[in-house]
């Protein structure tokens, strides 16, 4: 398949070490599809831990070089990065969407908000700041500094390939450490693009480098276990980031982990039913349900749930599924053939389970691995689609009778990432917002990310907080300085 891009040249199928385009040792490749029609894109190479470990010192020796630059420096590099990844949009979007599946409209979205990190962290670089502490006696005084970490692993997710790539590796270059990326198998040509215009922007060979590998276990052990590697930031499954946070418990490396969710959406019987149904049915269908952030469950109040049932129905026939490159498709198919079979065998147990399809319920006309918008009622809170992350644009809904009940509901999961509720009574929204054990909780909306948000969660959903004021944190070090012996 060949993409008609502006610039033929975003369109990269070596790995990138060392500010040089490289193929695997072995000369071993593997393809990627479009997910929409399952034509082949191109193939690239199946890296193994020797590449990765390259990858990871030639990162070791760019640090130096790298760190000592100003932060105003590191910013104008940042800038320029940033201003390159608007210029290509289209190309980006076209390549985004030719390798996930999403539609052309949220790949250009996608693309518009990982810049925004770039620019974020470009102008964070310039403020990250020490501290002068008092002293305990007149002849010393006590200094705060902040450091950068050193070489950062960075492993990134499918779902979102180029925004999860510039929420980790903006503050990192940012906070003056240097990269090794390993995207995910199924879209690793966002990450080469971006790589390419990170070259074009100056930054120097070694600071950012990709790795590709169709299985990740090689070079996630490397990552692990080689001492140069100072910090693990993960983007993916629970049961994924639990291993590299053992392994990396060896070397006793930093982590970052974005993990799984299970977001509650509850609907009480004050709320604005329209508006409730409209953000709900907008945070379960973006990237046809593939979002960790999206709702995976919704909470309405036993007076009300008949009504918010018919109002969510009532929007689905607006959802037009088909390729994203399509005109018109405003969602895209799954990702694979195994994430289908999760999807419908999910929907196939809560049925039979006595759960009750309102709309949807099986494949798509539009292709193999493309799901009707569905929506299920009846749902009982023991119920998988209820207990595990959907993945999927399957809506479940269950009622609930109190407030204490609801709230227990949402809370009863391993998961905390993102939660959402809606009502009219302000002091319920202090309430709820308090109880929810979510790091993220929107209330009267359904979130959406931001460059500016603490994005992260609790409990299983993971460590650490990507975006925002506090997402350069994760890779400074915090050194005490004492000078003692000064005349007064």
């Amino acid at each position: 398949m060949t993409l008609r891009l502006k610039d033929a040249n975003l369109f990269k199928n070596n790995a990138f070490i060392n500010a040089e385009w490289v193929a695997a040792d072995s000369g071993s490749r593997f393809d990627v599809l479009d997910p929409a029609t399952g034509e082949k894109l191109t193939d690239v190479p199946n890296m193994g831990a020797d590449e990765a470990r390259r990858a990871i010192e030639a990162a070791q020796a760019a640090w130096p070089a790298w760190r000592g630059l100003s932060a105003r420096q590191r910013s104008r590099l940042l800038r320029r990065w940033h201003d390159l990844i608007l210029e290509h949009v289209e190309d980006l979007a076209s390549i985004l969407t030719a390798e996930q599946g999403k539609t052309l409209r949220e790949s250009r979205g996608e693309v518009a908000y990982g810049a925004a990190y770039v620019e974020w962290f470009a102008e964070e670089a310039k403020r990250i700041e020490g501290d002068v502490l008092s002293s305990d006696s007149p002849n010393k005084r006590v200094l705060v500094l902040k450091q950068p970490i050193g070489v950062v692993a960075a492993i990134t997710p499918w779902n979102y390939p180029s925004s999860m790539i510039t929420r980790k590796v903006a503050p990192a270059l940012a906070a003056g450490c240097t990269v090794v990326l390993k995207p995910a198998e199924d879209t690793p040509l966002s990450a080469l693009a971006l790589a390419e215009l990170a070259l074009q922007a100056g930054i120097p060979a070694g600071v950012f480098n990709v790795v590709t590998a169709q299985q990740g276990n090689e070079i996630g052990a490397e990552f692990t276990s080689n001492p140069l590697v100072r910090k693990i930031s993960f983007t993916g499954s629970t049961a994924v980031g639990k291993l590299l946070m053992a392994q990396a418990a060896q070397t006793v490396k930093k982590v970052s982990l974005e993990l799984g969710g299970n977001a509650p959406f509850i609907v009480f019987e004050d709320a604005d039913l329209d508006a409730a149904a409209k953000a709900a049915f907008a945070s379960k269908y973006i990237n046809s349900g593939q979002a960790c952030i999206c709702v995976n469950r919704v909470l309405v109040q036993e007076s009300v749930y008949e009504d918010f049932i018919e109002r969510l129905s009532k929007l689905a026939p607006k959802v037009n599924p088909g390729p994203g490159a399509a005109e018109g498709s405003t969602q895209g198919p799954l990702i694979n053939q195994r994430a289908f079979e999760k999807v419908d065998g999910l929907v196939q147990d809560a049925v039979s389970k006595g759960a009750r399809v309102v709309v949807g319920g099986q494949r798509h006309a539009a292709g193999a691995i493309f799901y009707e918008p569905t929506i299920l009622a009846d749902v009982q809170p023991d119920m998988s689609c209820f207990t595990n992350e959907i993945f999927g644009p399957v809506m479940p809904v269950t009622q609930f009778s109190t407030e204490e009940e609801a709230v227990q509901i949402a809370n009863d999961t391993p998961y905390g990432l993102a939660a959402y509720f809606f009502t009219r009574d302000s002091s319920r929204m202090w309430r709820v917002g308090e109880a929810l054990e979510f790091g993220m909780v929107g209330v009267n909306e359904g979130m959406g990310g931001a460059e500016n948000i603490p994005f992260g969660g609790i409990k299983e959903s993971g460590i650490g907080r990507e975006g925002s004021k506090y997402g350069i944190e994760e890779y400074l070090e915090i050194k005490y300085l004492g000078f003692s012996g000064i005349q007064s």
